[in-house]
């Protein structure tokens, strides 16, 4: 039964989150490189990382460390 359960839920996120990549939009990319000191530069390289995101190509993502 738990065997079952858990096959089910598995098929369940598969099927909800399986094909779907969010992507910035313009907007969103602007608001983001506000705060940098080079905004074109960081403009640049977020439409660059969304067009091969697009692509269905994998690229990497800093994990910055929140300072609270």
């Amino acid at each position: 039964m738990k065997l079952a359960l858990n096959f089910s839920l598995f098929l369940f996120f598969l099927f909800t989150f399986g094909d779907k990549s969010l992507s910035l939009s313009d907007y969103q990319i602007k608001n983001i490189c506000k705060k940098e000191k080079m905004v074109l530069t960081c403009i640049k390289n977020l439409k660059e990382k969304r067009s091969i995101l697009q692509k269905g190509k994998l690229i990497e993502i800093p994990i910055v460390p929140f300072k609270g």
